[in-house]
């Protein structure tokens, strides 16, 4: 029989959250018209406003606990009963005073990550932007790199004058000391809540702008590295395959989200990298491979079990293989509906992070350890810190119960870093970072931020090690490449929010360190203050079938006169494209149906 519409080609449903078949504005007309008003605001509030009012709230809190306590002072030197009263009391306000500035601290960086950092970025992306439109076709590097540094000042002014003047007119409406009065009317509360939360965070905003527009205008330019060879030879060489966004899909015709119908269809294509990628190993082995996230599509049980499934003939080079979360794999909520969002409290993302957990622990759970954040020392390896937590996960993908995904939750907040230490003191380590913010709606999934806590690990780890050369991991880019641009969108919404931050800090903690991400789908090599970042392109996205995609194999270097890390020329693996066969006018025979 002669199909009418060929299933293999796929149909409109395929392109339902597709940026490369939709635009944006389409994509964000849908979201508006199918989005759960009920679950926003909930979320909203969880999110937004109980931080919100919690960092409004606590100067009147603590205020009273102060004054409480210290009233009691004079009462507790009449006796003994009183005095043990007054220390019952003073223990309970010390108790609660931590756990609220613990609370109210939480509370605060859960705002700027959500709403302060995002608002500068976009911002000053949106300054880059407009600007570089205006300079002439060819302009010299070195003008558009002064552009983006005035860029980045001008945005950090353009926030703190006007947010300074409005926290001036707000100021009367505020209240930092308080009594059991104020606290007893939940208007009269509501209303100073409101106001200490506003100019508590727009004053940081303020000056965190300006901070930060300062120091994005003075820090080392982001450029484009040319790559030549190397002169001496190398004292030592590590050979790392950079794979990234495979996408793996779960069917095997399906389109991947971003794509819809304009892609690659099916996995395929990825079982032919594996293999090519096996001999390679088999004829020159590799000391990793690295995949730096978009492991999935959209992190579903189906797309790992199709990953798993292409690497089981290749056992020899599962065994180097390395892997880190990326935003599909995580942050994705439905695949085929943009709309929609998980409540803060949802299991269903507690979900995505076990299976992330459970596909690294399979991988690299022998080779990768924690850092122990309060020991300042590498801790147990991935495998022994899963060890008492495997029977409550299995439980929780069993029942999905909130109970349960705490403990997912608590987990997942401590894995990271993950460091493959050096084999010698003066060898090569791995460092996996994740750089998914925290977020809940599949139309901002795609966001970035690496954590303090993170950083704090990654400053252990070198230290640690402080002859080592290191590889740092993690999925989104840094920061917006400093090429020019069509769309708006290619520079918001993708990128670490605290990109910027990232490189100083690193550029600190581990000068000459070689950064890998995906992310961008493309390939591009650059450095930033004595840093090599590299960028992974996608052996399947942007493409279709019947096209060559590729990846690198990067050769990394330590050289006799050179002390840092080396980039030698990477080699660059094709992977020849496909059709199915009589796409065109596909027949089914009496046997095959």
């Amino acid at each position: 029989m002669t199909f009418v519409i060929d299933p293999r080609r796929g149909d409109a449903e395929d392109d339902a959250s597709s940026t490369k078949q939709r635009s944006l504005l389409s994509l964000a007309g849908s979201l508006l018209a199918e989005i759960s008003l009920p679950k926003l605001i909930v979320a909203w509030v969880l999110l937004i406003g109980a931080p919100a009012v919690l960092v409004g709230v606590a100067p009147l809190v603590l205020s009273i606990l102060i004054t409480t306590a210290s009233s009691k002072v004079a009462y507790a030197l009449s006796g003994i009963g009183s005095l043990l009263l007054f220390a019952v009391i003073l223990g309970l306000s010390w108790f609660g005073g931590r756990r609220l500035l613990r609370m109210v601290e939480e509370s605060f960086w859960s705002l700027n990550s959500l709403a302060v950092q995002p608002a500068y970025v976009l911002v000053r992306e949106l300054l880059r932007h407009f600007a570089e439109k205006l300079l002439p076709a060819r302009v010299s590097v070195r003008r558009r790199e002064a552009l983006r540094a005035r860029m980045a000042a001008v945005a950090g002014l353009a926030i703190f004058i006007p947010v300074a003047v409005v926290v001036t007119l707000v100021w009367p409406k505020t209240q930092w000391l308080g009594t059991f009065a104020d606290v007893a009317s939940v208007r009269r509360l509501a209303t100073i809540a409101v106001a200490n939360t506003f100019v508590v965070m727009a004053s940081y905003f303020a000056i965190a702008a300006l901070i930060w527009g300062v120091a994005d205008a003075v820090m080392s330019p982001l450029r484009s590295l040319k790559i030549v060879p190397e002169d001496a030879d190398p004292v030592r060489r590590w050979r790392i395959a950079h794979l990234s966004d495979l996408h793996t899909v779960g069917e095997r015709y399906g389109f991947r989200i971003e794509s819809g119908r304009a892609g690659a269809r099916g996995n395929e294509r990825m079982q032919r990298l594996f293999a090519q990628l096996d001999a390679i190993h088999a004829e020159n082995p590799l000391d990793a491979v690295f995949i730096t996230g978009d492991v999935t599509d959209a992190g579903r049980s189906a797309e790992w079990a199709e990953f798993f499934a292409a690497l089981a003939p290749y056992p020899r080079l599962a065994e180097s293989l390395l892997i880190l979360p990326g935003n599909h794999d995580i942050n994705v909520v439905d695949r085929a509906n943009p709309a929609r969002l998980d409540m803060p409290f949802s299991a269903n993302k507690r979900l995505r992070e076990a299976r992330m957990i459970s596909a690294m622990a399979a991988l690299q759970g022998s080779r990768l350890h924690l850092v122990d954040l309060a020991r300042k020392t590498l801790g147990p390896t991935f495998e022994d810190e899963l060890a008492p937590h495997r029977a409550a996960i299995a439980a929780f993908a069993d029942k999905g119960s909130l109970r349960l995904s705490r403990r997912i939750a608590e987990l997942w907040t401590r894995l990271f870093p993950l460091v493959r230490p050096p084999q010698t003191k003066d060898g090569l380590g791995i460092i996996l970072l994740n750089s998914n913010a925290d977020t809940h709606f599949s139309f901002t999934n795609a966001l970035g931020l690496v954590s303090a806590d993170e950083m704090r690990g990654v400053d252990i780890a070198c230290a640690l090690f402080p002859s080592a050369r290191w590889l740092i991991g993690l999925h989104h880019h840094t920061s917006e490449y400093p090429r020019p641009v069509q769309h708006l969108s290619e520079r918001i919404g993708t990128a670490l929010i605290n990109g910027t931050w990232f490189l100083r800090r690193l550029q600190q903690i581990a000068p000459g360190a070689v950064v890998m991400h995906g992310h961008r789908h493309i390939d591009w090599i650059g450095e930033c203050g004595g840093l090599r970042i590299v960028s992974a392109p996608s052996p399947v996205m942007n493409t279709t079938d019947d096209r060559t995609t590729y990846f690198y194999i990067h050769t990394l270097a330590r050289t006799s006169r050179h002390p840092l890390l080396e980039l030698l020329p990477p080699q660059r693996i094709d992977i020849p494209g496909s059709r199915l066969q009589d796409i065109d006018s596909p027949r089914m025979t009496t046997q095959e149906a």
